[in-house]
């Protein structure tokens, strides 16, 4: 069975190579969510992958919850922020400094040296888990090997592509796919010793061991992937999954929806405003009004001073 469509997440398994992932598609959410601020290219491109990645990552969930992304960083782009909601709403905006941008440069060269950060929010009274990895000049791709690799410990790799598609209008679309190996015996998996002490001469003793072969024929034809094959509307996450995995055969489950849907809500602003004194509001205010700007969907929430008395 193959579904069309975009704005969606396919998980998908290679049994045969003990490999389990999913590809991300986005078409109107990632647009509706780069429109809403007019970014420039290069802050566009860079947030549609980071909203691609947590769409990759947030899905993923065993539980209703939040799925948060950041980064802050020295770069030129200082700041990124993206929001899942189960079971399918993403937001997300970013801060620049746009004298200090170069259309040339690479994601790394905007983000800059800082930190990555993806927490799992739960709600209520649950625990909140947080993993964070160092960003120096990585890309979002390569923050977020590494992130597996020294927190998760699990063999992963990841694809992420953003491009404006010309056409019907200019109009923004991301794609993604990740792909994690786990073989049912724990002796397959690839994993750091600590330092015995006895390990030769100029060795690194926290190498990796040779890779399974299975999970290097699967990152193998991963590899192969081309950004257009991620984004392309014409080629569906179900033929992509064909064209890699054919030979070894490759299961798809049900898919996932998408939406940019942003959670704030004149209830929940006023409820905020409520917290500060009545001479905080009277110093928000301007020409007798208080407005609240939402930095995720830019809606704007105007208030009276008064009205909280």
């Amino acid at each position: 069975m193959s579904i069309e469509g975009d704005d969606m997440v396919r998980p998908f398994a290679v049994e045969a190579l003990d490999v389990r992932g999913r590809v991300v598609r986005l078409g109107a959410a990632v647009d509706t969510i780069l429109s809403r601020h007019a970014y420039p290219v290069p802050v566009a491109r860079l947030l549609g992958e980071a909203i691609a990645l947590t769409a990759l990552l947030g899905t993923a969930l065993k539980v209703d919850g939040r799925f948060i992304l950041q980064t802050q960083s020295d770069g030129p782009v200082s700041m990124i922020v993206v929001d899942y909601s189960s079971p399918d709403a993403l937001r997300a905006y970013a801060r620049y400094d746009e004298t200090a941008l170069d259309n040339d440069a690479r994601p790394g060269e905007l983000l800059g040296t800082g930190h990555l950060a993806m927490t799992i929010d739960q709600g209520g009274s649950r625990n909140r888990y947080q993993g964070v990895v160092t960003l120096n000049g990585d890309s979002l791709e390569e923050a977020a090997h590494r992130y597996f690799d020294q927190s998760e410990q699990i063999p992963t790799v990841v694809r992420l592509a953003v491009a404006e598609v010309m056409g019907r209008g200019h109009a923004w679309r991301a794609g993604g796919l990740i792909a994690q190996f786990l073989p049912a015996a724990s002796d397959r998996m690839p994993h750091r010793d600590l330092p015995g002490g006895d390990a030769p001469e100029g060795a690194d003793p926290l190498a990796a061991p040779d890779d399974d072969d299975a999970w290097t024929e699967a990152r193998s034809l991963i590899a192969t992937i081309e950004d257009h094959e991620l984004i392309d509307p014409e080629i569906s996450a179900d033929d992509l999954l064909f064209r890699l995995f054919h030979e070894r055969g490759v299961r798809v489950f049900q898919p996932r929806g998408l939406a940019a849907r942003c959670s704030c809500t004149e209830d929940r602003i006023r409820t905020m405003l409520e917290r500060f004194s009545d001479e905080e509001r009277r110093d928000m205010s301007v020409d007798d009004e208080i407005v609240v700007t939402c930095e995720f969907c830019s809606a704007e929430y105007r208030f009276a001073p008064d009205a909280f008395a």
